[in-house]
Order: structure tokens, then C-alpha cells, then sequence
């Protein structure tokens, strides 16, 4: 097998209805100054003319792109979909979102950090990202993790956004076993995060300048703003279960794989999950004892807030 400095890069890109903004992402594609890729597109049933606007970009670059049929199941299915479907030496593996814009040496970056991991290691690669408002061409950087990636730090958030991950081989041939087999996820990037660190592999975090522009719209799934109208949002969806909801589906999927977990993490994750069913005092004292934490003073007063209230 060829070193990763040789391996090209498989991109998955999830398509719906992408068109009004498609031209602008594919053509930063083709910007890479690390053109050694190749790009699946997963259309979960575009009306809009996106096949067309891939077709036609398929038609003037030299690499490969291809385009299948999602499973029409929304954005999280449809990247696990593409994840199950990877072939077993793919390689280098990188996701992209329809509507954001990369900057020129996104790949180029990935791959020096990736050259110099164990091959033999599932590893993550993420980055910063732009906030980015294109109407105004307004950038606000991404702030850097304040502690390290881990396992306990994944059981309650993720610090890698789907836009920026890159995976090794080792990592993609990890999650290409495991997608079967766990069902839905909220988020695959969430997924991943919580895949590599319990299994005991690396999370490169670059703390450089951002590696995309990530393009703010009244579609986002997600979203990255962090006003205070968009923080009251998420307060309110964390009242009304839906933080609850996030981890109990992502316990699930990692108590699908457990055997890929190492002992230690397949331990946290059921002490975890024992201590989220439990009554008030015992689920405090068994939270200490799991130790999960985020990345914010904030985020972690928050955390125990939601504790104290049940919505964990």
C-alpha cells in the first residue's frame, strides 16, 4: 500500500437542492493547491438542476467525480450512507459541505498533518472554519479548543465540524465498518469525533488560520452563529429535550460498536449512559465520576445546568 503522502483524496459531499450555491464550492475544489482528489456527490433527491451543475464540472476538471443517489433521508444519513459505501482502500477521506467555499490549501494542510500520524492509527484531522456571511463577505474566525480532544469531551460535544474533517486510512477503514451498524446519528461529524477518540485513535485539531469559508444562510441544517438570538435557540431546544435526544442517539451508536472501543472508553460510555437514567443525586456523583467536560467555562455551566434539570 502507497504511503498517505501518495494516497489521493476521496471527498464526499452531501447534495440537495444545492445549485444557488454549488458553482461557488466545486469551483474552490478545482482551486486546491493539493489536486490529488477525487469527489463522490451524494444527491438525496435534488429538483433544482444540481446534477446538471456537477455533470458540467465533471466535464472540465481532470479528476474524478461522481455522482449517486442518497437515501433520502436527510444530511446525517446521507453522509453515513456515503461512509458504508467507501471501498476498503480509499484512502485519504474528506468532507464537504455543498454550500461553503475551501480555501486553497485546506487539503494541502490536511495531508502534511495526516503524513505525519502512525498509518496504522485511525486519525482526525479538523480545523477552523470562517463564519461567514457572503452578502457582506463578513468572516469571523472559529475559536481554538482551550483542552484536548477526547472521548469524555465527545460524549457531550463536538469540536469536529464535518466541513474541515479529513480522515487517514486507518480512520476511514474504522468508520467504513462501523456506519452499518449504527443505525441513525444526529450528525456524522459528531459520529466521527466520538468513533476515533473512543477507539483510541488521534484528533489533530489545527489551531492555524481557517481552512474554509463557512457560508451562513436560512438553510443551514446547523449553523455556526453564535448571536444571542441563535444562543437563545439552542437554550430552548436543550429545555425541550433535544440535547437529551442528540446524546442518547449517539450512545446508542457507540454502544453498537463497542467492540471497536477500547475497554477503558467502552466503560466511560456505559457509565455514562448509566448515569444519565439515573435519579437526581446518583446521576450527579456518576457524571463527576465519568468526567465529561466541553471546551468553554460556558458550555460546561451549561452542561450541568441541563444535568440538574434532567435534559442529559
Amino acid at each position: 500500500m502507497t504511503g498517505q503522502a501518495d494516497q489521493p483524496i476521496t471527498l464526499l459531499m452531501g447534495v440537495y437542492n444545492g445549485a444557488a450555491m454549488l458553482a461557488a464550492q466545486l469551483q474552490s475544489f478545482a482551486d486546491q493547491s493539493d489536486a490529488d482528489w477525487q469527489l463522490i456527490c451524494s444527491d438525496d433527491g435534488s429538483t433544482d438542476g444540481s446534477g446538471a451543475l456537477i455533470a458540467d464540472f465533471a466535464s472540465d476538471v481532470a479528476q474524478e467525480v461522481h455522482q449517486i443517489t442518497g437515501p433520502g433521508q436527510g444530511f446525517s444519513a446521507n453522509y453515513m450512507s456515503m461512509i458504508a459505501g467507501l471501498e476498503p482502500d480509499c484512502g485519504l477521506v474528506a468532507f464537504a459541505d455543498q454550500d461553503d467555499v475551501w480555501l486553497g490549501d485546506k487539503l494541502a494542510r490536511a495531508r502534511a498533518a495526516l503524513a505525519i500520524c502512525d498509518p496504522a492509527r485511525p486519525a482526525l484531522y479538523c480545523a477552523r472554519r470562517y463564519i461567514w456571511h457572503a452578502h457582506s463577505d463578513t468572516r469571523h474566525p472559529t475559536p481554538v479548543p482551550m483542552r484536548a480532544p477526547s472521548f469524555r469531551n465527545a460524549l457531550i460535544e463536538n469540536i469536529a465540524p464535518g466541513n474541515t474533517v479529513v480522515l487517514n486510512a486507518a480512520a476511514a477503514r474504522l468508520a467504513r465498518a462501523a456506519a452499518p451498524r449504527t443505525g441513525a446519528v444526529f450528525a456524522h461529524d459528531w459520529w466521527l469525533y466520538l468513533l476515533i477518540t473512543g477507539a483510541g485513535g488521534q484528533v489533530i485539531f489545527d489551531d492555524g488560520a481557517p481552512c474554509l469559508l463557512y457560508r451562513q444562510h436560512g438553510g443551514n441544517v446547523i449553523g455556526g452563529d453564535t448571536g444571542i438570538g441563535a444562543q437563545a435557540t439552542r437554550k430552548l431546544k436543550v429545555l425541550q429535550g433535544a440535547f437529551r435526544d442528540r446524546l442518547a442517539g449517539n450512545l446508542a451508536a457507540m454502544m453498537a460498536v463497542e467492540d471497536l472501543l477500547t475497554p477503558d472508553n467502552a466503560q466511560v460510555a456505559h457509565a455514562f449512559a448509566a448515569a444519565r437514567a439515573a435519579s437526581l443525586p446518583t446521576r450527579l456523583s456518576g457524571l463527576i465520576r465519568v468526567g465529561p467536560y466541553r471546551q468553554t467555562g460556558f458550555g460546561n455551566i451549561g452542561f450541568w445546568g441541563a444535568a440538574l434539570l434532567g435534559r442529559v
